[in-house]
C-alpha cells in the first residue's frame, strides 16, 4: 500500500552527521560525489526494488566546515536510517523526527529556509553537432545569477512559499574521480556534474500541503547528488 504524505510526514526524520575527516571513507566522499551518494544509500533498506532513493525518501545536503564544526551531512528520510551501516568512525550522528515541523506548517507563518539546488533548465539546441540530453533536441544547462534566482522564485512559489529575502551562494560540488583499471589504460571520463547553488533567506508559508510535498520529495534535479533538500527553521 502506498504511503500518504501525512503518513510520511509523521515518520520522516532528519539526521545530522558531523563527518570525521580522519576517516578515509569521509575523505573519499568529500571529493567524489558518486561515492558520497553510495554512502548515503547505505542508510536505506536493501529490499526497496527499483528507485530505492525515492522509496526511502533519501535527500541529503553536504554543508562545508566552519570554524566551529566539521563538514556536516544532512540526510532526510521517510523512516529513521540505520546508522550502523555507515563505515566505522564515519562521523557523529544525531537523528530527530520531523513530525513537529510538519505540524507547524501553517499559512502566514514566517520561516527561514535553506536549499542547495541544481538550478537548471532545458534549452533547445540548434547546432546539430552539439550533444543533447534527449531526442527532443534539448540540453540541460545550469543557471546562474538572476536566472538562478528566477528559477528559485518559481520553484518556491510552487512549493507553497512566498520569498521575502534570498541570499545566493555557489555551492561546492565534488567531482567524481575515475581511475584507470590497469596500468597503461585511459582513465574513465568524469561522472555527472551539477552546478549547485545554495539559497538562504526568509519566506512566508502560503500552502502547507504543497510545502509538505516539496519537503518530502525535494526540489529540482540532481537529488541523488546532494541537491533538492529544503530545510526550514522558525523565523
Amino acid at each position: 500500500m502506498t504511503s500518504t504524505p501525512k503518513t510520511l510526514a509523521a515518520t520522516a526524520t532528519l539526521t545530522r552527521i558531523r563527518l570525521n575527516r580522519r576517516s578515509k571513507e569521509v575523505r573519499r566522499d568529500l571529493t567524489d560525489t558518486v561515492s558520497l551518494h553510495k554512502s548515503v544509500m547505505l542508510l536505506a533498506p536493501d529490499d526497496l526494488g527499483d528507485h530505492p532513493r525515492q522509496k526511502a525518501g533519501l535527500l541529503f545536503r553536504l554543508e562545508d566546515a566552519t570554524d566551529d564544526t566539521p563538514p556536516t551531512l544532512l540526510v532526510q528520510s521517510h523512516q529513521p536510517p540505520d546508522l550502523t551501516r555507515l563505515p566505522h568512525h564515519y562521523g557523529t550522528a544525531e537523528t530527530r523526527p520531523l513530525h513537529p515541523m510538519f505540524q507547524a506548517l501553517t499559512p502566514g507563518r514566517a520561516v527561514r529556509y535553506r536549499i542547495t539546488a541544481n538550478a537548471s533548465a532545458a534549452r533547445r539546441v540548434l547546432d546539430y553537432h552539439h550533444p543533447v540530453d534527449n531526442k527532443h533536441g534539448r540540453k540541460i544547462v545550469a543557471l546562474y545569477g538572476d536566472d538562478a534566482l528566477d528559477w528559485w522564485q518559481r520553484r518556491a512559489h510552487h512549493a507553497g512559499l512566498t520569498l521575502a529575502t534570498t541570499d545566493i551562494t555557489p555551492a561546492r560540488f565534488p567531482r567524481t574521480r575515475h581511475h584507470a583499471a590497469k596500468p597503461g589504460e585511459q582513465a574513465h571520463s568524469p561522472g555527472p556534474m551539477h552546478a549547485l547553488t545554495r539559497f538562504d533567506g526568509l519566506a512566508t508559508i502560503t500552502d502547507p500541503d504543497q510545502l509538505s510535498h516539496a519537503l518530502l520529495t525535494g526540489i529540482g534535479r540532481g537529488k541523488p547528488y546532494g541537491a533538492g533538500l529544503l530545510t526550514l527553521a522558525p523565523a
